[in-house]
Order: structure tokens, then sequence, then C-alpha cells
């Protein structure tokens, strides 16, 4: 049996045995947006026994103490898969994506350079804590046209009230619509957290995983114009590609086969130890007595090794387009592979103080960290260290009306020697009429990514010398949940930033430039049950900068959100549509999965990308059922066919007609 067929098997196991042993989730306390349409959430769950069924399910990130409430609402898909509305994708969902607005890396320190698929990836800084008096499940599986495949698996339980344990696994497997396209995403990460009885000891531990594997096709041929001939090229699989152009069109969920692309994985072991000093204290209610702790030093220390692998691979590389793209003199051997791997261990030392003992929320972080990178390559070995300082205030108030932030993170010596980032905000709650306003900064000096070094094995010849990219970003956000809408506005000021300039080429840029964005987002009540989203934002570059953007983009939802009736149902059913104006995008390089900087060729979207959308929740099962790309629809010489194509990229189209069927179940144990 393939490892896909175990899978399988494994979320059908998982299914069956949990319908048969546990109690369907009815209501979630301490779930937002229970009811979809709408609704709100409940603080009881009701089931055959109030007492042995209800459910308190909470949890909070690594660095913050604030506990949140997990979001249930069934009108966004995207909350249940990777791909966010203003990203745009190589036209198969797993294929490198990249934000339709300008998104630098504003974090100091050594990064290898690889972020295409990182949107499919689970992140360290988003892993979740959870805090759950009963065990609590989630199963979901989605399928789409041309055996589109996802698969999510959630299971979190406390094993005694000081102690929870929490596991996650998605799958995301796309043959595509075109050759050579099929992605097979794995991920997985399973997290735990202690705090000792007397509360002064903590303890998290995280083991995270991701791989990502897709296929490359380098983008369909552009000697003529197959897109617009539906006599010859209705079905899309049938129209050539610049690589892997001999695969054999394959629908199968079942193929995962690399034939010509990228394979890139990471894994992440982390842990984290904390001893708070404070004060006891105890309270007395009804003859109980709840013992208290205000912690006033906290000692923690981290330690996050963390493996990388980049290959990308050639079964039977095509002539023509190596020795175009990448000056090759010959043809590349057939199985041509370019990899390198990375080690990289941090040990962390840190200390709080808390001034306000009955503020949590509120204190002064200070520590020292000791990084030892090792790379190998084909050829040889390479290894680096870093020794950085950071800090960080928190201070969020005890009326919870303000809340401050400041870190910073220096690096006193080794390979990132001199690299900084420094960021601040101010959070202010305003009133229940005028919502939070916030606003804040940060910069960040940093050495440019490893992939810009004549080192890497991903560098094809000689590269310049980089100077280190500055970025600042000043930033504003109003946010008004009772009206629902919200405005925020960014600003930045760019100056080196190191950038591709074709399919392997590299180079800096050389003048100061700034990128203006805003966006505004409302959400109208049409009448009781009908709602229309609106979401706009503006893009500008001022200034000689390598970064092209829309003008202006859109996304609208109008939909009915409601019960039609029934007690136990929330159903939502409607149209979306997102449209931006013209513009210049970046360029694709397969084998170094880098988006770069173009200024030839220029897309425009022939009509607004149109979904049409069912979604309804039956206690704890949720269906989702959507027709997507509606826009492709087209009647030309070869008949109707969904050939109406927007571009993605250069010689990237978008998919046609898409029916995805998704369906979701919670339970509690």
């Amino acid at each position: 049996m393939t490892k896909t067929g175990y899978i399988y098997t494994l979320v059908l196991l998982l299914l069956v045995n949990g319908i048969a042993a546990q109690n369907p989730l009815r209501r979630l306390p301490g779930m937002s947006g229970m009811g979809g349409g709408g609704g709100k959430g409940q603080d009881s769950l009701k089931h055959r026994d109030n007492l042995e069924d209800s459910i308190t399910i909470r949890y909070r990130l690594l660095d913050s103490a604030a506990m949140q409430k997990l979001d249930s609402s069934i009108t966004d898909i995207r909350l249940r898969i990777p791909l966010p509305v203003d990203y745009t994708n190589l036209g198969n969902m797993g294929s490198a994506a990249r934000p339709l607005y300008f998104q630098p890396i504003m974090q100091a320190g050594w990064d290898p350079g690889f972020h295409a698929f990182d949107i499919y990836k689970y992140k360290f800084d988003d892993v979740r804590y959870y805090q759950t008096t009963r065990p609590y499940s989630e199963l979901g599986y989605l399928i789409g046209s041309r055996s589109e495949q996802m698969i999510h698996l959630l299971h979190t339980q406390n094993i005694n009230p000081n102690w929870n344990a929490a596991f996650q696994y998605s799958l995301i497997n796309s043959p595509g619509f075109f050759k050579n396209q099929n992605v097979a995403h794995n991920r997985y990460q399973f997290n735990s957290h202690y705090h000792s009885p007397n509360k002064r000891y903590s303890l998290y531990f995280l083991v995270l995983s991701n791989t990502m594997q897709a296929n490359e096709n380098g983008g369909i041929l552009t000697d003529q114009d197959y897109l617009s001939n539906v006599t010859t090229y209705k079905e899309r699989s049938a129209i050539p590609v610049n690589l892997g152009n001999y695969v054999r069109p394959e629908t199968s969920f079942l193929n995962s086969k690399l034939n010509t692309g990228n394979r890139q994985g990471n894994t992440t072991l982390f842990l984290r130890q904390q001893y708070d000093l404070g004060q006891k204290d105890s309270v007395v209610t009804d003859s109980t007595v709840q013992r208290l702790f205000y912690p006033r030093l906290r000692l923690e220390y981290n330690l996050k090794y963390t493996t990388y692998n980049f290959r990308y691979y050639d079964l039977d590389p095509s002539d023509s387009f190596y020795i175009q793209h990448y000056h090759f003199l010959a043809r590349p051997a057939n199985g041509f592979t370019l990899e390198e791997k990375w080690q990289d261990l941090v040990n962390d030392f840190s200390i709080y103080s808390f001034p306000d003992a009955k503020n949590p929320q509120q204190y002064l972080k200070a520590g020292i960290a000791f990084e030892n990178i090792k790379g190998s390559f084909i050829d040889s070995n390479r290894v680096f260290y870093n020794m950085y300082i950071h800090g960080e205030y928190r201070n969020k108030t005890r009326n919870k009306k303000w809340d401050l932030e400041a870190a910073g993170r220096m690096y006193l010596a080794g390979f990132n020697k001199a690299d900084y980032d420094v960021q601040a905000s101010l959070r202010r709650f305003l009133g229940r009429r005028f919502g939070y306003a916030q606003i804040g900064l940060q910069n960040v000096s940093r050495t440019p990514s490893y992939i810009y070094q004549t080192a890497s094995s991903f560098s094809l010849g000689a590269q310049p010398d980089f100077k280190k990219e500055n970025i600042t970003r000043i930033y504003g956000q109003i946010e008004n949940a009772r009206n629902k809408w919200q405005l925020s506005a960014s600003y930045y000021l760019v100056s080196n930033l190191a950038y591709f300039t074709d399919y392997y080429k590299t180079d800096q840029a050389g003048s100061l430039f700034t990128v203006f964005a805003v966006k505004g987002e409302k959400t109208f009540r049409v009448s009781r049950h009908w709602n229309w989203l609106a979401s706009v934002q503006l893009n500008q570059r001022l200034g000689d900068g390598p970064v092209n953007m829309p003008l202006f983009f859109t996304f609208h939802r109008f939909g009915y959100e409601g019960n039609l009736g029934f007690k136990n149902l929330n159903f939502t059913t409607g149209l979306e549509a997102r449209y931006f104006t013209s513009y210049k995008p970046n360029g694709y390089s397969p084998l170094q999965s880098q988006f770069f900087y173009q200024d030839q060729q220029q897309i425009q979207m022939k009509l607004p990308d149109i979904t049409a959308y069912l979604h309804f929740r039956i206690r704890s099962f949720v269906l989702y059922l959507r027709a997507e790309n509606l826009n492709t629809a087209q009647i030309a010489a070869g008949g109707f066919g969904w050939t109406n194509n927007n571009l993605a990229a250069p010689a990237y189209p978008t998919p046609g007609f898409q029916l995805r069927v998704g369906i979701f179940w919670s339970f509690v144990n």
C-alpha cells in the first residue's frame, strides 16, 4: 500500500471510531462564531447530561498570555484551506504562491531564502496550545475537480487539568488542470504543555514538520495562443508545457511522484522551560480554598532545533528551457539535481520581570541566544554561528483599554553580525461605538537570504556583494467589531532590497523607494438575513523599486445567512467575486522556486473570479459546496467549455471550473 493509501485508511478508521465512540459536538462554549450565519456563540453544551458533556476549549499562542476562542463560523471557507483570497498561485492549489501586495521579510537573522510554499506550511509562531475540559477532535475531508483532495485531522485533550496535548495533520494532493502540475504536501505537528500544580514551573514541547512537493511545468508554451484554441486544446492537460512535457496527464489522487520539480521540507523540535519566583495567595469562597500565585521573576530556557532540505529534481530535462533561461551550455543529464540541507540549533536564555504582581500581561523580558548553523552541500559542508540579544516590553492594562508592545533583537557576532529588528505598537480600546485603534512601527536591517550567496547550491554563477537590506514599516488600523468594519494602512520605506531579476540572476535595489497600501473592509446588512462583505485595497509604489502590484484589489461576498427556520441548522449561500487591475506580475523560476521581478509582460483579468457557494452546519457537521471560476465559461467554435482562463503569472493560467465539496465534523469525547 502506498503512503497515501495508509493515510486514507487512517482517516477512515478515525472517522468510524469517532462516530461510534464519541458524542457529536453541538455547542462549544468558548467557540466564537458558532452558527455561522450571524449566530452568537453559547457558553454551555447541552447533550444528555450537562455535567458530563459540557466542554470549554480555548487556546493561546506561545508568546501570548491571552486565551482565544475557536472560530467555528462557516461563511468563509478560507478558515479551512490555506490560501488567502488576496494571494495568487501558479494555477493549482499547493503550487508556489505569493501575495498580491508588498510583503517583505521583516525579521533579522539567518534565512535560507525559500518562501514560495510558506503559505501552505504549519508555522512555529501560529501553533495553538489548547486548554480543554474534555477531549476534542476534528475530522475534515475536501474533494475537488481533477481529484484535488485535502485532509484535516485535529485532536486535543487535557491529560490532567495542568497538562494538555494536541496533534494536527493535513494533506494537500492536487494533480491540477495542466500537465505536470501535481502537488503533494504533508504537514503535522504535535505539541504539549504542562504547568505544575503550584504554578511555578511550565514546560512546552513541540514537534512540527512540513513536506512540500510540487511538480513544476515551467508554464505553458508561448509559441502560439494555446488557450484560445478551444478546438484542439479544450482539454487543458493537452497544452504543451516547458518542463515535464513527457509526463502523461494523471488525475489519480494516488499519484505523488516527483517528475520535475521541488521537494522542500523542514522539521522543528522545540522545548521551553520556565520557572517563576513570586508570591503565594489564596481566595476562600463557600469553604473552598483557591490557591493563587503571582509571578514576579521568571527564568526561561528555549531549545529549538530545525532541519531544512531543499531539492530540485528533473527526471528528463528539456534542452531548450534550461539553455534559454539558465544558460546551461549543455543539456543537463537525466536525474538532474540541485540540493542543500541545513541544521539550525538555537539555545536561548531569558529573564522576565513582572512589575505588577496581579497583571501577568505586563512584563519586561531580556535574553541572549546562541545559534549554530550547518549547511550540507554536494561538494562540502559549511558551519556558521550567531550570537544575539533580545528584549521585549508588554503591558496590557487590567482595564483592557491599553495594549503596549515593544520588542527588539540585535546580532552581536557571527554570520549575521549587526543585523537587527525592532518593533513597537500601541493599541487602544475607544469604546463599543468606535472599537479599537492601533498604531505601530517596525524596522529591520538584515543580511539577504542565503540563496543570494554565491556558495548556495541554487546559485548559478557568481553573485554580487550584497549590502544589508533596510526596511521600515509604519502602520495603523481601526477595527470596529460592533459595526463590522475595519480600515488599515501601511507605509514602507525600503533600501537595498535584494531580488531576482530573471530566472537565476540577482540584483539589489540601488535607490530608496516607498510602498503605500491602504485597505478597507465592511460588512453591510442588506436585510435581516442578507449580508454584503466588501473589501478594497489600494497599493502604490513611489520611486524606482523592483516591486509590482495591482493598483486596486477588491473582494466581495453577497449572501444569505440564517437557519431557514430550523433550530439546529446554520445556513449560508451566495456569490463571491474578486478582481484586481492589470499589472506586471512577477515571473517564476522553477529551478530555484523563486518569484522574480519582471516589467515586460502585463496581465489583465478577462473577468472577475466568480464563485457560487452553499455552506451549512447541522450541530457539529459542516458541509461546504462551492462552484468556483464560473467566469471561465465560454461558447466558442469548439462548443461550450470552461476555457476563458485568466493568467496568474506569465505563462501560468488559472484553472477552469472547479467543484469543491468539503465535510468537517467535530467531536467531544
